[in-house]
């Protein structure tokens, strides 16, 4: 399963994502974090909030995986 290699702008790119989502995925553990200590929080928006952040998770993997060359290949 080869990849194909990526220009110095797709990579910036993707750099670039990466710290946007980094970002994102902080502010809502920060978020999280102050939600849930709050015993009258609604947990319906606290359970969206984890759902959003594991989404965000799962997408700044994959990303990462990209930057990374197959050497398997």
């Amino acid at each position: 399963m080869g990849t194909i290699a990526l220009t110095d702008e797709e990579r910036r790119e993707i750099e670039q994502r990466i710290a946007e989502l980094e970002l994102e995925h902080g502010d809502l553990d920060d978020i999280i974090g102050r939600l849930a200590e709050t015993p009258t929080q609604d947990q319906l928006q606290l359970r969206r909030l984890k759902k959003r952040k594991l989404f965000l998770k799962d997408q700044l993997a994959r990303l990462r995986d990209k930057l990374i060359p197959d050497i398997l290949a």
